[in-house]
């Protein structure tokens, strides 16, 4: 089989470029309407993440302003093929010189799907020598493979037929926002914190509480959010090291974000915790992130918390076996968070994430929609529980028999 010269995309060519950006799966539907309004175009959802196209200059935009996906992934070539050596093939005759400088560290990752190649490691390898035998047929000298921290990154994707090369324009994964913050024993990413909201539906100015926000990730997730702040403000991307990167453009970008951050106020936004340790932790994230004052943080028990708001939104991830308690604790423990959202937040709508579907039965609540996510490699639910005078508890098929849960 012989390998199609692959389209790449140059600076020169008026065509739109092509994107790819993965987010935690079940959240690529809310990346795709996040990414349309940034600008991108033809904007399809797939399994774990979304594909795009749009000007090279979205990437600035998108990197520093998307809350949900975990890279912005560039792509450079595509093309078809059956062999590893098709694969070194297709990479060689891609301008690897227009599109960053031979002084520049990379370092290739490779990712399959029903691939027939035997070894993703000797593709690596290959796609590597097809990037350093460019540079030294074009200009004499090859750029350096850096296993750790390396400038670029070039992504390899191959399916049944297809491979696919990508610049990954975001550096480090965009879930980190700049700064180390201090976790707990369960932390959750940003991006799957701020997709979580999204899907709840959550605006800012809704009252927001996090009963066991642990580091206080959906806090600090919806304060920015509600102050306008850019989540990308305060770090560096892959792009920068490309060499279509152009500063001035992305000064311009950082401007704009600039004017739209608004003033941090106190928000109707709360969080809580039992445990003064973890309350610490979001205190302290809170404080380095300049949010202390819009965040509203108290030690209790869930169990005996009030509503702070008459209607508002309760958004957590309670422990469920895999991190903190055992499952023994736990099954006492999910019938009394039933009981508490039923008796205290009462006009509230409660989102629980969980990675155990026979503890959320019982909460003993009927679930008004039911999102499944992944917490990493975990597959988690995310239910939805509106709390009206009432309850939401299931009733029974007739008086003698129990209700199905």
């Amino acid at each position: 089989m012989s390998v199609s010269t692959p389209r790449v995309l140059r600076k020169q060519d008026g065509a739109p470029q092509y994107f790819f950006a993965p987010c935690p799966r079940g959240l690529a539907p809310a990346l795709a309407e996040e990414l349309t309004a940034l600008g991108a175009r033809q904007a399809a959802a797939a399994d774990a993440g979304v594909a795009f196209e749009g000007d090279f200059e979205l990437v600035y935009a998108c990197n520093l302003r998307s809350r949900i996906a975990s890279r912005i992934l560039w792509r450079v070539a595509q093309f078809p093929y059956a062999t590893e050596n098709e694969v070194y093939e297709g990479a060689l005759a891609v301008r690897w010189k227009e599109l960053f400088s031979a002084e520049r560290t990379f370092k290739v990752e490779t990712n399959a799907h029903r691939s027939p190649v035997k070894s993703l490691d000797f593709v690596t390898l290959r796609v590597k020598d097809a990037i350093a035998d460019h540079f030294r047929e074009a200009l004499g000298r090859r750029p350096s493979v850096a296993p750790r921290d390396p400038d670029l990154r070039v992504h390899v994707f191959l399916d049944e037929r297809t491979c696919t090369l990508y610049l990954d324009t975001s550096g480090e994964p965009l879930f980190k926002r700049g700064r180390r913050d201090h976790v707990g024993e369960a932390p959750l990413k940003k991006n799957l914190a701020a997709g979580i909201l999204r899907l709840a539906g959550w605006r800012p100015g809704t009252p927001l509480l996090d009963p066991m926000c642990g580091a206080g990730t959906f806090l600090s997730e919806a304060a920015e959010m509600s102050l306008g702040r850019a989540p990308g403000r305060d770090r560096a991307f892959g792009f920068q090291k490309l060499a279509r990167y152009n500063a001035a453009t992305w000064e311009r970008s950082l401007a704009q974000a600039a004017r739209e951050e608004k003033p941090v106020e106190a928000l109707p936004i709360f969080g809580s915790d039992l445990y003064g340790r973890s309350l610490g932790h979001a205190a302290l994230n809170l404080r380095e992130a300049d949010l202390e004052r819009a965040v509203s943080l108290k030690q209790v028990n869930l169990l005996e918390l009030s509503a702070p708001r008459p209607t508002g939104m309760l958004v957590t991830n309670p422990p469920y076996g895999e991190r903190l308690g055992d499952k023994g604790s736990l099954a006492e423990f999910y019938p009394q968070l039933g009981d508490a959202l039923k008796k205290r937040f009462a006009g509230w709508t409660a989102f629980i994430l969980s990675g155990d579907p026979e503890l959320a039965k019982r909460i003993r609540l009927q679930p008004s929609r039911k999102t499944v996510l992944f917490n990493g490699a975990l597959e988690c639910r995310l239910y939805e529980y509106r709390m009206v005078a009432g309850g939401n508890r299931p009733r029974p098929r007739t008086s003698a028999a129990p209700a199905r849960k």
